[in-house]
Formats: C-alpha cells, structure tokens, sequence
C-alpha cells in the first residue's frame, strides 16, 4: 500500500534522526536504512533527503563530517547531537500522542 507524501513529509526529520540514533551514517545508508526498515513505505529521492539533512544540522540537531571511504571516494557522514537525541525524544512523544488520538477518532484496536 503506497502512503499519502503528504503523510511522510510532517514526520521525516523523526525518521531521519531515528535511524542515526543508532549508527552515523551517509545519504544514500540513510535512505536505504529507511527503506529497509519501513519494508519499502518509506522511500526518500536524495532530492528530498539533502535539504532535511542540512535543515538538521543548521539547527544542530546532527553534526556532519567527510571521511575517505574504502572505494576512494569521500563520503559526508551525520551522526545525531545530543541536542538531536532529545529533539527526537520530544517528537516521539509528539507522535504517540498525535497516533493514539487518531486511532482514538477512527476507532481503531489498541489505539
């Protein structure tokens, strides 16, 4: 089942700052780690993960560095601030509340 964008759009930067909550990481694991775990829902264009990748870190919620990688190229690693960790706290809690309430509304078990 395809999802709504507009649905994805209000919470990629959690998603974002979730996957790095574990492991640093460059653009396209960033992307592949997305898809991965979301079995393919969440599929992110390097279009729309650069601009919220820098938004993140101009509001120093990740910090981002270069570093040579094994096929010679170098690659621009982000890895999540501590600034960033409790950001993605607070969104947490954001969505729980905002999930439990529409379940809530449309009925729906274990809301």
């Amino acid at each position: 089942m395809s999802v709504n964008k507009e649905l994805v759009k209000g919470s990629t930067s959690m998603l974002v700052l979730g996957v790095l909550e574990e492991k640093e990481m460059y653009g396209y694991q960033i992307i592949k780690e997305l898809e991965q775990r979301s079995e393919t829902v969440f599929s992110l264009k390097e279009g729309t993960l650069y601009p919220i990748l820098h938004v993140l870190e101009q509001d120093g919620f990740l910090e981002a560095y270069w570093e040579d990688t094994s096929s010679a190229r170098k690659r621009r690693f982000y890895r999540i601030t501590k600034k960033g960790r409790k950001e993605l706290d607070r969104q947490k809690e954001e969505w729980k509340e905002y999930a439990g309430a529409v379940g809530k509304v449309l009925q729906l078990q274990n809301a």
